[in-house]
C-alpha cells in the first residue's frame, strides 16, 4: 500500500504541472511551459517523496505495524498466531 503512495506523490505533481503546461504553450502559443513545469513537477514530486518517506522512518516500527487480532495484545509476538506444521 505505501508503494501506492509514493507513486501518487511522485506522479500527480508531475502530471498536473505538465498538463497545465501544455494549457499555457496551447493558449499563448509558445513551447517552453510544458518542459518548465514538467521539471518544476518532478521537483515537487521528488520532495513530496521525501518528505513521505522521512515521516514513515521517523515513527516507531511498532506503530506502523498492522494487528490482525485485537485479542494479541496480552501475547508475545507469534503466540496467539496459528502456525501451519508440515
Amino acid at each position: 500500500m505505501m508503494i501506492t503512495q509514493f507513486g501518487i506523490n511522485m506522479l500527480v505533481p508531475i502530471l498536473l504541472c505538465s498538463f497545465a503546461g501544455m494549457f499555457l504553450d496551447h493558449k499563448l502559443g509558445t513551447s517552453v511551459w510544458t518542459v518548465a513545469l514538467f521539471f518544476v513537477g518532478a521537483l515537487a514530486g521528488f520532495t513530496n517523496v521525501f518528505r513521505f518517506a522521512k515521516k514513515i522512518y521517523e515513527t516507531p516500527a511498532v506503530t506502523r505495524r498492522r494487528r490482525t487480532d485485537n485479542n494479541d495484545k496480552d501475547k508475545p509476538d507469534g503466540a496467539g498466531k496459528d502456525r501451519q506444521t508440515l
